[in-house]
């Protein structure tokens, strides 16, 4: 009933479903990397939200290009059997740790506004903050956000239905 009630069912759905964690995830999870790294300041926290829309847009063509490899993932790691939860759980574990390759080097390309090897020579000391926060904001404030609103859809679209 959970995979039914929160999550999206057609395209329609799917493309609110990814706008709404979208928006949610480049607002915080871009500008805590930025500021871990560069410093809690105004300045940092503005210069961030110039370059959100060009992250953002980086974000939806990753997730629409990731989207099946990370399915192929979840399906390795869960069976049929498993709740929604742990289902949602290594879904979401598995997008970010497939996202997260790439936005560390690609964000870092973003923020630097500009294209070099340092975002590759600094991986390994980066990537591994960046999935932990990007794990901590998907699990536990985007997906949910997202699953509550798709739920209060399609409850009221099967209350109209219902009426009929």
């Amino acid at each position: 009933m959970d995979y039914y009630m929160k999550l999206p069912r057609g395209k329609k759905e799917f493309a609110l479903f990814l706008l709404i964690i979208s928006i949610i995830s480049v607002n915080i999870i871009a500008p805590l990397i930025t500021c871990f790294e560069i410093g809690f300041h105004m300045y940092v926290w503005a210069d961030v939200i110039k370059k959100i829309p060009y992250i953002w847009i980086c974000v939806i063509a990753l997730v629409l290009i990731t989207y099946k490899p990370s399915e192929w993932l979840t399906a390795k790691i869960v069976a049929e059997g498993d709740s929604f939860n742990s289902h949602i759980t290594i879904n979401i574990l598995c997008t970010v740790f497939v996202m997260s390759i790439f936005m560390t080097v690609i964000g870092t390309w973003i923020g630097n506004s500009q294209v070099s090897i340092d975002a590759i020579q600094m991986f390994f000391y980066k990537w591994p903050r960046n999935i932990a926060i990007s794990f901590a904001v998907e699990a536990l404030v985007a997906q949910p956000i997202a699953r509550l609103i798709m739920l209060k859809i399609h409850l009221s679209n099967d209350k109209k239905t219902f009426r009929k």
